[in-house]
């Protein structure tokens, strides 16, 4: 079961309109759900999975791809439908590529500088453009993602054209007064990786919990329902729309650095219309009303294409069937199946 974000509005109201903070405390039972989601993917998984380098992979691009997710989930809280994450993600693997490899930056400072330069452009692209709504935003996001690829397809010798940019450096080692913390990833072991990919997805969990709680939160949902209203009181919709959509940009370039240096290369090729759609998919998958939606929906649909070899041939045509079904039969995600079982059986155990 999700975390669910559907709440109660708060009744208090600061100033003339404005909307009270909404700071509240993990429920104990969401808390449990938490940390056992984190026990399992940082002690069950790597006891069990160590040795099998194949299934670590499979779960550390699952782990990535459900928190570049995650910021897709953050734009449908405002009520937009992203189609650029994929975008956004090319941003920050080139910026962590160029850094790293042309002026010999560690990995450790190009991962939040991708984040950060991504979040910029978002916000430079998203002021004008998340005035529009519905297909029209859908549209715009869409020819924003196939932009990004033409501009590193013809970036000349900044990224290197077709042939892109090749050995990354891995992330360093850190280190205080000699003292190392992370020792370096080297080798073939996958098991660094899949950590770092663990951490940055319950970071990132507990990120969007977070925001989705706290006063943002709630402007964020407001905007969703109504932004005639929520200009009539007062909140500046431009404002609080731009910076949804910048922390969704950032969590795409902070991915997208991850696989820069996972993969030890990018291209132009990288990221696709096809991936932006992928990351839309996994949020309806999961759920919308949920946090833990683009999750359940990444890892779902990653392994379960991984032990189908035979049918990924055909992955762009399962994967809009099931857009289609789930808008049909299960418009709020599998999650809502597990919300709406949980609450039938909660009275007859009272």
């Amino acid at each position: 079961m999700g975390i669910e974000t559907k709440q109660e509005a708060p009744s208090e109201v600061k100033g003339s309109g404005g909307i009270s903070s909404g700071h509240e405390r993990l429920p104990a039972g969401l808390k449990l759900r938490f940390l056992a989601l984190a026990a399992t993917l940082l002690v069950v998984v790597p006891v069990v999975l160590g040795r099998s380098p194949y299934y670590i992979t499979v779960l550390t691009n699952a782990a990535v791809l459900a928190f570049i997710s995650l910021g897709v989930w953050v734009t449908f809280s405002i009520g937009r439908m992203n189609l650029a994450q994929g975008a956004f993600a090319m941003v920050g693997g080139y910026i962590t590529a160029i850094l790293s490899t042309r002026y010999g930056l560690s990995f450790w400072l190009c991962m939040p500088l991708s984040g950060l330069v991504s979040a910029a452009l978002g916000a430079f692209v998203g002021w004008p453009v998340l005035r529009l709504k519905g297909v029209y935003f859908a549209m715009i996001t869409l020819s924003l993602t196939e932009a990004i690829r033409l501009l590193t397809l013809n970036g000349g010798d900044v990224t290197k054209g077709a042939t892109g940019i090749v050995n990354i450096p891995r992330p360093g080692a850190i280190g205080i007064f000699g003292l190392t913390i992370v020792p370096g990833f080297s080798g073939a072991d996958p098991l660094p990786f899949y950590f770092l990919a663990c951490g940055l997805l319950l970071l990132g969990i507990v990120a969007v919990w977070r925001l989705s709680t706290s006063r943002l939160g709630w402007v964020f949902r407001s905007l969703r329902q109504n932004e005639d209203l929520a200009t009539s009181i007062g909140i500046n919709v431009a404002k609080y729309r731009v910076i949804a959509f910048a922390v969704c940009c950032f969590l795409g370039g902070i991915g997208g650095a991850f696989f820069a240096a996972y993969h030890q290369n990018i291209y132009p090729a990288s990221y696709t219309i096809a991936d932006s759609v992928n990351f839309m998919l996994y949020c309806f998958l999961g759920g919308l009303d949920f946090i833990l939606g683009p999750v359940v929906g990444a890892f779902l649909l990653v392994i379960a294409f991984e032990i189908l070899h035979a049918v990924q041939d055909y992955q762009a045509l399962i994967y809009g069937i099931l857009m289609i079904a789930c808008m049909l039969w299960l418009p709020n995600g599998i999650l809502s199946v597990a919300v709406r079982r949980s609450s039938r059986e909660s009275p007859a155990r009272k």
